[in-house]
């Protein structure tokens, strides 16, 4: 019995290999609900070919807007073995994708880790994840991952809690980051602009927390500069039903980026900002839940 303590919520959970457990809801063997070459990262990571996407099924925050709602929420659909699990990365690889990218992995770790030790591919390994991560687990990764994609989504633990139920949220971040960078370092980059290794960082706007973005960013800046890469993201728009948040019910406004791209360029931090055309649900991937 694997007793689960990958996540910071480090709930303990009893674990078998397809018994559910825990506040992710996962069993140890993971759930995959799209793995297929993808188009709409940054383009250091899709490049010409595309990146070789894992949507993993469930999650260790389960944000109320998640745009990824539907495989986030609770796991469910086909149950990939180690062997299987190291299998589809040969395949991805074979397909001639830029990097093997795990998305929302973190409740998976045990079998990730495994099925590396069966099948390591020659392109770089990507955690794209949300940066609630625990220093414990990231330690276990070292050598494995070559890019790590976390989000930093709040700098207020009311805002953290409200939103995912994880008050320490911010500290948690950071220390993560830390971790990250020190396993990695700088970005580097390959001849055709593709990132062979390094941290991304990513932050959603969300409507009326300009002043936290801006802290990220400024924090961000303070902290690392030009050692990483931050991605700023305009992609949200209300995706599922959010009653009890009747201020996440509509789109970031024109003002509100704005006030935080202009933030974000007169730092030094160097990266992407997404257009207006990217809050629209047809940026969401179609999944498969059977």
């Amino acid at each position: 019995m694997y007793y689960c303590a990958d996540c910071p919520r480090k709930c303990n959970a009893p674990k078998s290999e397809t018994q559910p457990n825990g506040y992710c809801g996962a069993a140890l063997l993971p759930i995959i609900n799209r793995a297929a070459p993808h188009y709409w990262e940054e383009p250091c990571i899709s490049g010409e070919k595309g990146s070789g996407a894992v949507f993993f099924g469930g999650c260790v925050l389960k944000c109320v807007y998640c745009q990824n709602h539907k495989i986030s929420r609770k796991p469910k659909g086909k149950a990939y073995s180690i062997d299987e699990l190291a299998e589809l990365f040969r395949e991805l690889e074979q397909q001639g994708v830029h990097n093997i990218n795990l998305v929302t992995p973190t409740h998976y770790t045990y079998a990730i880790i495994k099925a590396f030790e069966k099948y390591k591919p020659k392109i770089p390994i990507v955690y794209n994840c949300g940066g609630y991560e625990s220093v414990e687990t990231l330690k276990r990764l070292d050598g494995i991952v070559d890019i790590y994609m976390p989000d930093f989504k709040y700098y207020s633990g009311d805002t953290a809690l409200r939103y995912s139920n994880a008050p320490d949220y911010v500290n948690v971040a950071k220390d993560a980051i830390a971790e990250m960078f020190s396993q990695v370092q700088k970005p580097i980059f390959d001849d055709d602009g593709i990132m062979q290794k390094g941290v991304i960082v990513r932050h959603l706007v969300l409507p009326s927390l300009a002043n936290e973005s801006k802290q990220i960013i400024s924090y961000l800046d303070k902290t690392y500069g030009e050692d990483i890469i931050f991605s700023l993201m305009r992609q949200y728009y209300p995706a599922c039903k959010l009653d009890k948040f009747p201020e996440l019910m509509r789109k970031v406004t024109d003002a509100e980026y704005e006030e935080v791209s202009e933030h974000l360029f007169s730092s030094s931090l160097d990266g992407f900002v997404q257009d207006n055309e990217s809050a629209d649900a047809s940026y969401t991937p179609e999944f498969y839940t059977e």
